[in-house]
């Protein structure tokens, strides 16, 4: 057996060993509790190691302006493609859905399978990619989803300062924000992992280790099988993962001399699953709306399709990229990445036509058989 199926083998078994545990875990406390430890302790100390054994250079800088790029060509293709998929434009799902697509939570999907398969270098690249994530997840969605709030209800007028204000603070309240900050300033002073005290590297290393089993068990643990959201969920899905595997094509046609670690980092970092943040910001919104007029209220988002949307995309892409980097490299061509985008996309739409076309014929049926009568 290969070193590569090994090791998705492995993966997928403490997936499944996570989805086994989902009745050992007692409400959302627990869970919480888990991603906690993901987010505010694994996940910080694996980017901190990561961080401290690369090299800052400005080549690295275009990484976050990069991944904010890639944040904003998403959002703008979803917008243009979900009414596609029998999504009412300007409807509480489809601002949900616009919301949650294009964010991107490569900590909990990408970064352990790119650390077990490409090594520590290409996860400090990720990390410093994910800063421009950061700033479209955490600031402008915030900034959209306080928008879409205010248009629909015009009658509120709360200050946009005080809350940027409360927002900034979030920021710097957030652990793995911190250690990016910590990692760049030692970076910037010429300080790496070595320069620690033994003590120090040996508490980071430890707990960074604890990163891939911690994620892989939450992902197995999270997943919810709502099956009357699951069709339009997977399908949207497809259409995000075509949409992606087109992007990452078109970047590596126009970069070809890149290594094959940065090119396979270029497929596997937008397909990451959906982001938290975005989830946190309909959250919020949902419960202000919640706390108003309860004869007639005005949701602008549906929470309860971002959060299944969250749940689904967590094992969706974990399993697409287990598969690519278990391919290997020979992925890494542009060619093979459009063929792959456009059976991706294709999947989606076919399905959208083979309902409307059911749907058709059933009408059609049904007029019949009154006429019949």
């Amino acid at each position: 057996m290969s070193l590569a199926l090994q090791k998705a083998l492995s993966l997928l078994v403490l997936i499944a060993i996570g989805y086994f545990l989902k009745s050992k875990i007692k409400g959302k406390e627990q869970l919480n509790g888990i991603k906690t430890l993901i987010l505010s302790l694994a996940l910080p100390a694996t980017i901190f190691v990561a961080l401290l054994k690369t090299e800052l250079s400005r080549e690295l800088i275009a990484l976050p302006i990069l991944a904010l790029v890639f944040n904003l060509l998403l959002l703008g293709m979803s917008c243009l493609l979900l009414p596609m998929l029998g999504i009412e434009r300007n409807s509480p799902a489809f601002r949900s859905l616009l919301m949650m697509v294009p964010s991107l939570a490569p900590g909990l999907s990408c970064f352990p399978i790119v650390s077990e398969y490409l090594g520590e270098q290409p996860v400090a690249w990720a990390a410093l990619g994910d800063l421009g994530n950061k700033i479209f997840v955490l600031i402008l969605l915030y900034l959209l989803a306080m928008r879409w709030y205010y248009h629909s209800h015009p009658e509120q007028n709360v200050s946009q300062k005080a809350k940027l204000k409360d927002l900034g603070k979030s920021l710097l309240n957030e652990p793995v924000n911190l250690v990016l900050i910590g990692a760049l300033v030692c970076m910037s002073l010429g300080w790496h992992l070595d320069n620690l005290p033994a003590f120090s590297q040996d508490i980071v290393l430890k707990i960074s280790a604890m990163m891939t089993p911690l994620v892989l068990l939450f992902i197995g643990i999270s997943v919810q099988l709502n099956w009357t959201q699951l069709k339009l969920i997977g399908n949207i899905l497809c259409l995000r993962a075509g949409l992606t595997f087109l992007l990452s094509a078109l970047f590596l046609a126009l970069f070809p001399q890149l290594s094959p670690e940065a090119a396979m980092l270029a497929i596997v970092f937008p397909q990451s699953a959906a982001s938290f943040w975005p989830f946190a910001h309909v959250s919020s919104v949902h419960a202000m709306e919640s706390s108003g007029d309860q004869h007639n209220p005005h949701f602008t988002f549906d929470p309860g399709l971002a959060l299944n949307f969250v749940a689904l995309s967590l094992p969706f892409s974990t399993l697409l990229i287990l598969s690519v980097c278990t391919y290997g490299k020979g992925v890494a061509q542009p060619w093979p990445l459009f063929v792959l985008g456009l059976v991706f996309c294709g999947i989606s739409i076919a399905t959208v036509v083979i309902k409307r076309l059911s749907n058709t014929l059933n009408e059609r049926m049904n007029a019949d058989f009154s006429e019949a009568k």
